[in-house]
């Protein structure tokens, strides 16, 4: 019984990726919008009624993938982190950047499906939460960790942050500990300014004006970095 049972989960779980695989490729021809259970299944060969049993509907199938992307580019952030010394606040957070944007030229649908516009009629659950969050997290500890070691110092460039904001940084300082609110609004800044960037670069706004990219990126996470007061 037991040993049946664990096929069956094996052969379900298989069947999962497969029809997750081929909802991939569909992005890239259909666009999340025009995502379809029963193309999915057709291309399986499976009949529409049995791929319900895996997805009861598109919006569940478009929440598994979303998942599976907010995973994938948080595994790339954390793994970019932990390979540059703690110490090293400003390596850990070109790291960071560049894991992101790589991720998002290597995969630019699912980047697309997690950053573009967002799908009419869907509405993202509390399951997709903890998923997204994880390079969020991320770099919030890079720049608590950089404050707590005495090293952020940022340039006074800014007025200081409006009083009805603290609320607001109140709820990002939970995933930003420790810092005041002038570092969060920084932090912010930057954070938005790096997928403002690639957004643009992935989505044809930099076509005919930035010839170099890669280098004109880096420059710019490097400015950021001194923005938010990290080390040179």
């Amino acid at each position: 019984m037991s040993s049946s049972r664990t096929a069956r989960e094996r052969v379900r779980a298989e069947l999962t990726r497969e029809i997750t695989d081929i909802a991939r490729r569909h992005l890239a021809t259909e666009g999340a919008a025009g995502l379809s259970l029963r193309a999915v299944a057709r291309e399986m060969g499976m009949v529409s009624s049995a791929i319900y049993r895996y997805f009861p509907s598109r919006d569940d199938l478009l929440t598994a993938l979303i998942i599976d992307g907010y995973n994938a580019i948080g595994e790339a952030v954390e793994n970019a982190d932990a390979a540059r010394p703690r110490e090293d606040h400003t390596g850990r957070w070109l790291a960071v950047c560049h894991a992101i944007r790589d991720w998002a030229l290597a995969h630019p649908h699912e980047y697309a499906l997690l950053y573009g516009s967002p799908v009419p009629g869907y509405q993202a659950p509390e399951d997709t939460v903890a998923a997204a969050i994880r390079d969020t997290v991320v770099y919030g500890l890079i720049v608590s960790d950089a404050h707590q070691a005495g090293v952020l110092n940022p340039p006074d460039i800014c007025p200081p942050a409006p009083a009805s904001f603290g609320e607001d940084a109140a709820r990002v300082r939970a995933v930003i500990p420790g810092v005041p609110d002038d570092v969060i609004v920084r932090a912010l800044i930057a954070w938005t300014g790096l997928f403002g960037w690639v957004n643009f670069e992935l989505f044809g706004q930099f076509n005919n004006s930035i010839l170099d990219p890669a280098t004109a990126f880096d420059h710019s996470m490097r400015c950021h970095a001194a923005f938010l007061g990290l080390p040179a």
